[in-house]
């Protein structure tokens, strides 16, 4: 792979992995938790990001207070987030202040106390985050788009859970959850910076002790329906995503996607934004996204459109969806295959983006991948690649979310009889 690059499982099964990058100053260490909003029974909806808050409010050893105050003392940076697959948390320091970051990641992984007015305030906490999600139509828009592609799943649900599941989440769901979860198994410790990898491995000796053993988990299934929501609003613009049943991270269309969303909606060259908003002036936002996981993936595109306007938004999308299917020219192929290696390449120059990519090539993929593999394998898409890929995404069933006056956006039915055209 690479001399810089070592990793090493511990025998409680913890995999540990560090890339050492010389000419930096500063080093990013992380628990990355194989474990997110898909891994959550119904009842417990919201769990996996209430644990994420409750990771900062206290351990046997740090008040929540001591917690921020310790990193910033040393100049640092503590966070975390929590996803459908996959929960972090991850530091950023000076070089000479990792052992400083491990302890802390550590100690909030295997210590954490869930003191009970603790948990009452981050409940309110995160009440406020629902309630500003859904006072935010471009933001909430996206959790509903999911829940009408895997209706009634756990892939569908949103990951900050809901107000009565939050208002009456119980401590012991809390600590049953992370004993389940937060296993041997199921994390990787990752760093990357100015360090050294037997430096790593002993801090996560160490700190990381406390995790209870065991093997990876198995994935709880996701089973693409598709299907629509609406939400008529009195607002001044109409949130639309439309979106198709897309290709999981292993998958041999993953990189023809993966261009064909650049090429299609990823920034201001591309088709859409040429098409709907430079030429025709019907948004001021629209782009594509592709969002793989682990056994699938979807793939959307967002538009944020007047009343009026949105009369012939759809059409006019769907008409270059059926023509990104026959008809790709070189030049804008070879464009969108520039935007995503730059933006692989520059990733790379940071610590914290190359933390979190070794710890995700190693849960999804077993392996780490070579960045020269990575690159070949998207100079050798060709544009019959992408040609087939979309093809192959936009057949298939769709699924619709809007929110505001969408008195114009065609039915569901209507937008698939046109697709399929």
């Amino acid at each position: 792979m690479n001399d810089l690059i070592n990793v090493t499982r511990l025998p409680s099964g913890l995999l540990v992995v560090s890339e050492r990058m010389d000419r930096v100053e500063t080093v990013s260490f992380g628990a990355y938790v194989a474990s997110g909003t898909r891994n959550e029974a119904a009842e417990e909806n919201g769990v996996s990001h209430f644990l994420e808050h409750m990771a900062f409010k206290g351990t046997a050893t740090r008040s929540a207070a001591q917690i921020a105050e310790e990193i910033e003392n040393v100049g640092g940076h503590i966070n975390a987030y929590t996803a459908r697959e996959q929960t972090a948390y991850y530091v950023k320091l000076l070089k000479e202040d990792l052992a400083l970051g491990a302890d802390i990641i550590g100690d909030i992984l295997t210590n954490s106390s869930f003191a009970p007015e603790e948990l009452e305030r981050e409940r309110g906490v995160i009440l406020q985050e629902i309630g500003q999600a859904n006072d935010t139509p471009d933001d909430i828009i996206f959790d509903h788009f999911q829940e009408a592609a895997f209706p009634g799943q756990p892939m569908g649900r949103p990951t900050l859970g809901t107000d009565s599941l939050i208002r009456n989440m119980q401590r012991s769901s809390l600590t049953a959850y992370m004993r389940q979860h937060y296993t041997t198994g199921n994390v990787v410790v990752a760093a990357a910076g100015n360090l050294h990898h037997e430096q790593v491995v002993t801090l996560a000796e160490r700190h990381f002790a406390g995790l209870t053993t065991s093997t990876p988990e198995a994935l709880l299934p996701g089973t693409y329906k598709g299907g629509e929501f609406r939400e008529q609003r009195e607002l001044d613009q109409v949130h639309i995503v439309l979106g198709f049943p897309s290709v999981g991270y292993g998958h041999a269309d993953y990189y023809p996607v993966l261009l064909l969303s650049t090429l299609l909606g990823g920034g201001m060259s591309s088709r859409l934004f040429q098409e709907v908003r430079e030429k025709r002036g019907l948004v001021y936002s629209v782009y594509s996204f592709n969002s793989p996981f682990m056994d699938g993936g979807l793939f959307g595109i967002y538009a944020g459109t007047g009343e009026d306007e949105a009369r012939d938004l759809l059409p006019v999308t769907i008409e270059e969806l059926h023509k990104v299917q026959h008809a790709i020219r070189q030049d804008e192929l070879d464009r969108a295959r520039a935007q995503v290696k730059s933006s692989l390449l520059m990733s790379l120059e940071s610590t914290g983006s190359r933390c979190e990519q070794l710890a995700r090539q190693l849960q999804i993929f077993g392996r780490l991948i070579p960045t020269a593999e990575t690159v070949a394998k998207l100079n050798a898409v060709s544009i019959e690649d992408v040609q087939r890929a979309a093809a192959r995404l936009f057949r298939g069933t769709p699924t619709l979310a809007s929110i505001g006056p969408a008195t114009h956006i065609p039915t569901l039915g209507d937008i698939a009889d046109k697709l399929a055209a």
